[in-house]
């Protein structure tokens, strides 16, 4: 081989980062001796350049802007079939969890929000945040320590804990905003590293690109082709096409309120309430179903982080405690009732404001990730 020929690639490890996906959920990442089983036992990997070796290989040498943003990170959807076949236990699919985990803490704004949403110490201190705004608003109507709150008919009316109008907006809708311009600067980042590290070819299309992508997500195709969890599916699709009938029966509610007039309570036979219980019930069946998985295939893709379980018990809270503030409210007990839906604002608050930083991230990031791969021709 000439001198012309040869290529000298440095390579600077950072140790430091190494040290964070173990710390991170990828604790057998050490293990890994590059024998390739990962990549071939995957159904979900594309031919060429197929993961998640190489990525096993990057987190391994410490090459931190080799993972952060790359799109293949994304592409896996944690099938654990890696994990499972792995011989020697290095389980690839939680070490992929974990990097997912640090680029989002890596992209997201305030980074500072990501480190704390993801460490169990403060825990209390984010749950405290939204439950001081709603008890100093209960405090300022007059209900914290007086009388509880009915409406002219003598029944129970949420809407009168907190008017709408007045303060349940002006907590939820800036929370909203917070959110969405977090993921917006998060996703403009990670976007231009990706664009910058794998250059897109001349006319490639976004929107087409996007179409294609939303289609996969509503179909979850890829999620089908995972064999150790191939029960993901159907509780991915129970949870996602159950938020999405909650978001519906949340635009109903405010089309109600804002447009019609119409304050709730609302009877059980109303259009909007019957899509709001059936999709309240359908979270709570698809996150069951998704705990059920993670416990009985602990052995063999592992039992999950904080990350992971943090988010499935905050859904599990506003599933139950939306369910139960109904139900007592039509029992008419109405100091359970209230404590009730006041949890559940607290949770729902925490759920959405928090979102950058959590995994529900994972929705705004793998799509992205997915679009640009589809861009890419990948």
């Amino acid at each position: 081989m000439s001198e012309q020929q040869k290529t000298e690639v440095t390579v600077k490890p950072d140790l430091e980062f190494v040290k964070d996906v173990i710390a991170s959920g990828g604790g057998d990442l050490k293990k890994c001796y590059q024998c390739s089983t990962c990549t071939v036992v995957c159904s979900v990997t594309p031919d060429d350049k197929p993961f998640p070796r190489k990525e096993m290989l990057y987190a391994q040498w410490g090459m931190k802007d080799k993972l952060i943003s790359n799109p293949d990170i994304w592409l896996c959807h944690q099938c654990s079939d890696c994990t499972a076949y792995c011989p020697r236990g290095a389980k690839p699919g939680e070490v992929l969890g974990a990097v997912r985990k640090m680029a989002i803490q890596h992209y997201s704004a305030p980074s500072f929000l990501a480190k704390m949403v993801n460490d169990p110490k403060y825990l209390i201190v984010l749950l405290a945040f939204p439950a001081i705004i709603f008890l100093a608003l209960l405090h300022y109507q007059g209900f914290l320590f007086g009388e509880i709150p009915r409406n002219e008919m003598g029944q129970i009316a949420f809407s009168k804990m907190f008017y709408p109008t007045y303060y349940i907006d002006p907590v939820f809708v800036p929370a909203a905003l917070f959110a969405v311009i977090s993921f917006i600067m998060g996703i403009k980042r990670y976007w231009a590293d990706m664009a910058r590290n794998h250059p897109l070819p001349a006319g490639s299309d976004t929107t087409s690109s996007l179409i294609e992508t939303l289609k996969e997500i509503i179909s979850h195709n890829n999620f089908k082709k995972c064999n150790v969890t191939k029960d993901r599916s159907t509780a991915h699709l129970l949870v996602f096409f159950s938020f999405i009938g909650l978001a519906i029966t949340t635009s109903w509610a405010v089309f109600y309120l804002y447009i019609l007039g119409r304050p709730s309570p609302y009877p059980l036979y109303d259009p909007m309430k019957i899509v709001g219980n059936v999709s309240a019930i359908g979270l709570l069946i698809g996150i069951t179903l998704v705990t059920n998985n993670r416990m009985k295939n602990a052995i063999k893709a592992g039992k999950g982080s904080y990350y992971d379980w943090l988010f499935i018990s905050v859904i599990y809270v506003i599933a139950v405690t939306g369910i139960l503030a109904q139900l007592t409210r039509l029992a008419d007990i109405a100091p359970v009732a209230y404590f009730i839906y006041f949890l559940h604002l607290v949770f729902v608050f925490f759920l959405f404001f928090y979102a950058p930083f959590s995994k529900m991230a994972h929705m705004v990031y793998r799509t992205t990730a997915m679009v640009f791969a589809r861009q890419a021709k990948r």
